[in-house]
C-alpha cells in the first residue's frame, strides 16, 4: 500500500512540475493571452452588436413618431377641411383636431427623445467600435509578434544546440588527440634523420671514393664542373 502511495506521489510531482514548466513557457503563456484577447473581442463584439441593435431600434422608434406626428397632422387638416366644408360639426371637427393635434404633438416628444437616446447609443456604438479595432490591432500584433519570436526561438535553440555540440568536441581531448599525434610523427621524422646522419658516419673512404666513382653527375652539374675548370685553367679531364 506504501509502494501505490509513493507511486501516486511521484506522479503527482511529475504532473506539477509539467504544469509549473508549461506555466513559465513564455511561448505558451503568449499564446494563451492572445486567445484570452481574442475571447474579450469576441465578446466585445456580441456588445457592440447590442448596442448597435438599440441604436436601430431606436432610430426606427424616432422616424416612427415622426411620421405618425405627421399623419395626426393630416387628419386634423382634413377634419378642419369636412367642418370647413359642412360635412362635419364644427364643434365634433375642432375636439376632434384638437385631439390628433395634442397626439402629434405627444409623437414628436417621443420622435425627439428617441432621438436624443439613438444619438447616445450611436455614440456609444463608435466608441465600442474604436476600442474593437484597437483591440483587433493589438491581437493582430500580437500574433505577428509571436510567429516572429517562435521563429528567432527556434533559432535560438538550433544555435544552443550546436554551440554546445561544438563545446563537447572541444572538451572532448579531439583537439589534444591531435597534437600529441603531431608531437609522434615530429619525433619519428627527428629520429630517422638522426639514423641517417649515424648511417652516413659509418662510411670509410673508400666507400666514399667509391661512391663517388660510381656517382653520375648530372648533364648540368657536369657542365658546370667543366666551366669551373677551363675558368681556373684545368685541363679536361683532369
Amino acid at each position: 500500500m506504501t509502494s501505490v502511495f509513493q507511486r501516486l506521489f511521484k506522479f503527482g510531482q511529475s504532473e506539477a512540475h509539467a504544469a509549473l514548466d508549461k506555466f513559465e513557457d513564455p511561448i505558451k503563456m503568449t499564446e494563451q493571452g492572445i486567445r484570452d484577447l481574442k475571447r474579450d473581442l469576441q465578446a466585445s463584439m456580441g456588445s457592440l452588436a447590442e448596442v448597435k441593435a438599440i441604436a436601430i431600434r431606436l432610430r426606427r422608434d424616432a422616424d416612427d413618431n415622426k411620421n405618425m406626428a405627421a399623419e395626426y397632422e393630416r387628419k386634423a387638416m382634413l377634419l378642419l377641411q369636412k367642418m370647413q366644408s359642412g360635412a362635419l360639426d364644427q364643434a365634433e371637427a375642432e375636439r376632434l383636431a384638437s385631439e390628433a393635434l395634442r397626439r402629434k404633438e405627444e409623437c414628436l416628444e417621443k420622435a425627439t427623445r428617441s432621438q436624443q437616446d439613438w444619438q447616445t447609443q450611436d455614440g456609444m456604438a463608435s466608441q465600442l467600435q474604436g476600442k474593437i479595432e484597437k483591440l483587433k490591432a493589438t491581437v493582430s500584433k500580437y500574433e505577428n509578434d509571436l510567429i516572429t519570436l517562435k521563429a528567432r526561438a527556434k533559432t535560438a535553440a538550433s544555435t544552443k544546440k550546436i554551440n554546445q555540440q561544438l563545446s563537447k568536441i572541444d572538451s572532448s581531448g579531439t583537439i589534444t588527440m591531435l597534437e600529441k599525434m603531431r608531437t609522434k610523427v615530429e619525433e619519428d621524422e627527428s629520429l630517422a634523420q638522426a639514423y641517417g646522419s649515424l648511417a652516413d658516419a659509418d662510411q670509410t673512404v673508400e666507400d666514399e671514393i667509391d661512391n663517388a666513382l660510381n656517382a653520375k653527375a648530372a648533364p648540368a652539374t657536369s657542365n658546370a664542373l667543366a666551366e669551373l675548370k677551363a675558368k681556373m685553367g684545368i685541363a679536361a679531364g683532369a
